[in-house]
């Protein structure tokens, strides 16, 4: 019904008296996700099944009337979107996680020079994710114009449709290198050549959430909500290579 609805599923298994929540999280945050939810399953009798993708294809689909509860987006407009549109609960919607952009490569003597590599991706595979979709590549977008390579690049590039996909076109060799979320290679212990671009180069990737309006009298997606604010949970996000507002 929903093509393309799910790029991962995780069905964490609930006890009787619990109840269910389905998220639908950007592909960044795979990873800490499947931490936090792991703790949100020790600490309350509630469940969370989590669909993965790019936040612009689950925006999308949360709009066609998609069955999700909670929205945990890698940008901050499209939360913003949802609730002028009415279809988030009123007050719900706060940052959980400020996103890092990397530039790697797997290749260890890939660049010394990041810019100096970039030049020289005009003869090689580079790639981003779909600025359209994407959130970290429209910051990829952005930090190629300031350096003034956009326009030189644009047409050669290799595009995910979400960062987890473009992780993988790197990973994979489809790519010599390209720009990811810094969290993947934290939590992936990967090495090669790294940089950690500069933010005075892109917007902020600020990720935000939101409750859904089917989400308002779900008992595991109030929960699920309250958790994300919690110090144990901020804890694991930090851990994953992310910055958080100071506070809530």
């Amino acid at each position: 019904m929903f093509r393309g609805l799910i790029l991962a599923l995780v069905l964490l298994p609930a006890l009787a008296t619990g109840a269910e929540a389905r998220l639908a999280v950007a592909a960044n945050f795979f990873t800490t996700t499947q931490a936090l939810a792991d703790r949100f399953r020790q600490t309350t009798d509630h469940s969370v099944v989590i669909s993965y993708g790019s936040t612009g294809k689950l925006y999308a689909q949360i709009r066609q009337g998609a069955p999700f509860d909670v929205f945990m987006a890698a940008d901050q407009w499209r939360p913003e979107r949802l609730e002028a549109l009415g279809l988030t609960e009123p007050g719900s919607r706060f940052t959980y996680a400020i996103g890092r952009l990397a530039l790697w490569s797997p290749d260890p003597d890939a660049f010394s020079d990041p810019e100096a590599f970039l030049v020289g991706s005009f003869q090689r595979p580079l790639a981003i994710a779909n600025p359209a979709t994407a959130p970290y590549g429209l910051a990829a977008q952005q930090a190629l114009t300031k350096l003034g390579l956009w326009e030189q690049l644009e047409a050669g590039l290799v595009r995910g449709e979400s960062i987890a996909q473009t992780f993988q076109f790197i990973a994979t060799g489809n790519a010599r290198g390209g720009f990811i979320a810094l969290t993947q290679l934290l939590t992936e212990n990967r090495e090669g050549s790294v940089w950690r671009v500069p933010g005075d180069l892109h917007e902020p990737i600020i990720q935000q959430v939101t409750l859904l309006e089917r989400g308002r009298d779900n008992p595991a997606a109030l929960a699920w909500m309250t958790f994300l604010k919690s110090p144990e949970a901020r804890a694991i996000i930090r851990s994953h290579g992310y910055d958080l507002t100071e506070s809530l």
